[in-house]
């Protein structure tokens, strides 16, 4: 689940790409490396996410720099694909 590459369903960051990089019981930590940092993570409920398929390997967000553009890289394709 950890490196889950999720959309935000609820909430003020409804719309935002973010990465799973905790879990505790039904709740999930979510980051994207701009407004939520990896240091200080968003609790969210997992029924307000909206999981892909899309998986990014552990060391491709060590930090916040790599965890952005890893998150614009997906966020372009997925829109060149809607584009379509």
């Amino acid at each position: 689940m950890i490196g889950r590459i999720v959309c935000s369903k609820a909430g003020r960051d409804k719309g935002y790409f973010m990465v799973i990089v905790k879990t505790e019981g039904n709740f999930l930590y979510v980051a994207d490396g701009k407004e939520r940092k990896l240091e200080r993570p968003k609790r969210k409920n997992a029924k307000h996410l909206t999981f892909t398929n899309t998986v990014l390997a552990n060391d491709s967000f060590k930090t916040n720099k790599q965890l952005k553009k890893a998150l614009a890289v997906y966020r372009d394709s997925a829109k060149f694909k809607e584009e379509a």
